[in-house]
């Protein structure tokens, strides 16, 4: 058994394996007694929130949780510190210990966060290693919350485990943190396998460059001509090339449909060096094209079933312009089809990243950068927002192309992004379909700006514009 002595006054002090942390008023040096089997500290210090020229008086804030724990996440294990704020004038206390991430230490914590009549849990979203603690908590007799890292942020200077789980527990007992969106279970699975299956399809988009360039490097053109070398005639030729034929000419009749009107350019195309070192790697890339082809749809028959419960969702989503079922899939997947938990559809636009932000100080406005969202989702309407640029006769395309011509392309993807989830939001909330209010929108709702506009083009062309009705002599 080793004794020490720690004068500690005002600061703080770094413990690992279990401590317990009693806050109140500094009395001079602390005995600290560590074992083998439990190290624990008791600690008589000033109150976090209180500053020198408070001590010995009462915190002013408000306590929402009397009971609260707050839980420092790792790998390996977790720091959990339990803060009990007693009735009357007395001090809180806090009791930190270290817990396995293990699945039975963690229902052990549970019994221990129930024995100690917690009503409230916080933990941070750090990687992945939160959810076995909070899928195992969430059952329990209190709310547990999960937060975000970046609204949590610890003091300068006071960064240990011990202190961010402190940290933690202060914040969740005077209401300072704002819960983070989890699914429930269903729309939990369904967000593994579409989050999945977008991973997948990435990698087999990779795959098809590492093909191409393979075939650069065997000068081989064919990407030139074809726009897309792992289609059917992509694959027939890239098939025969590995089987040993090397004659253009017999490689580009192998084309079907409009590629066939590109033969001449084929036959120079096809002309290189291929070898039999760059037929083996077409043949690798070919078969793993394959492997990622089967999985996607492997993951998509079983996204159909998971589905299910959320078809009238996807039909609802579905029928907006540039949103197809997979992209639908990924919307349900990562929003959870309830528009009650999001109260109006500015606030889901700001959960997911494609609002713009406010930065604001001295009365001035810094930057009005988007802030960080659901990455997932946004590269499913980052995909809808791209195909509604490319594909004109629809309001979308209209509001698209009008935001492009003063605010750049790029804003103009992320302002049509912002309109797909508004009208997501609305078309769950009402149960109606997307009603298509057509390319002439904006010309129907204020015809006299349509055509000043029209006439001041004009008129800057060097012409007088004179106008006169339609059935006028």
């Amino acid at each position: 058994m080793l004794w020490t002595t720690v004068d500690l006054e005002h600061s703080f002090v770094r413990v690992s394996q279990k401590v317990s942390v009693r806050w109140g008023a500094a009395t001079g040096p602390v005995d600290c007694c560590y074992e083998h089997a439990s190290q624990t500290l008791i600690l008589d210090v000033p109150l976090p929130l209180s500053t020198p020229s408070t001590v010995g008086k009462e915190p002013t804030m408000e306590v929402l949780h009397p009971r609260c724990a707050g839980l420092d996440l790792s790998k390996r294990d977790a720091k959990v510190c339990i803060r009990i704020v007693p009735t009357g004038r007395a001090r809180a206390v806090e009791e930190v210990s270290t817990w396995s991430s293990m699945t039975g230490d963690i229902l052990a914590l549970r019994d221990r966060l129930i024995a100690s009549q917690v009503t409230c849990v916080v933990m941070e979203a750090t990687g992945d290693y939160w959810k076995p603690f909070y899928y195992l908590l969430e059952d329990g007799p209190f709310e547990v919350m999960l937060v975000n890292a970046h609204d949590a942020k610890n003091l300068p200077g006071r960064k240990t485990d011990v202190s961010d789980a402190a940290w933690l527990a202060q914040l969740a007992a005077h209401g300072l943190l704002r819960a983070s969106f989890v699914p429930p279970e269903p729309i939990r699975e369904l967000r593994d396998l579409t989050r999945t299956r977008t991973a997948i399809t990435r990698e087999r988009t990779r795959e098809a460059q590492r093909l191409e360039k393979v075939l650069e490097d065997a000068g081989i053109k064919l990407s030139v001509v074809a726009s897309d070398i792992t289609g059917t005639s992509g694959r027939a030729m890239l098939a025969a090339l590995v089987a040993g034929e090397r004659d253009p000419a017999v490689l580009a009749d192998l084309s079907i449909g409009h590629l066939r009107l590109k033969i001449p350019a084929l036959n120079q195309a096809l002309v290189g060096r291929f070898t039999a070192h760059h037929a083996f790697l077409v043949d690798l890339h070919l078969k793993l094209i394959d492997q990622h082809t089967a999985a996607i749809n492997v993951l998509t028959a079983r996204i159909e079933e998971a589905m299910i419960p959320f078809r009238a969702a996807r039909e609802l989503i579905a029928s907006i312009p540039g949103i197809g079922v997979p992209t639908a899939d990924v919307i349900i997947a990562e929003t959870g089809a309830d528009m009650s938990v999001f109260p109006t559809a500015g606030q889901l636009a700001s959960w997911a990243g494609v609002c713009p932000g406010h930065h604001e100080s001295a009365g001035r406005s810094k930057s009005s950068k988007t802030r960080p969202g659901n990455r997932w989702l946004k590269g499913a309407l980052g995909v809808a927002a791209l195909s509604i640029a490319r594909h004109p006769g629809t309001f979308l395309n209209a509001k698209y192309r009008r935001l492009a011509k003063t605010r750049g392309n790029a804003r103009a993807v992320v302002a049509i992004e912002h309109t797909l989830l508004v009208l997501v939001w609305n078309l769950l909330t009402t149960g109606a379909f997307y009603q298509e209010a057509g390319p002439d929108y904006y010309t129907r709702r204020d015809p006299q700006r349509a055509k000043n506009h029209a006439i001041h083009q004009l008129q800057a062309l060097g012409y007088d514009v004179t106008l006169a009705p339609r059935g006028a002599a």
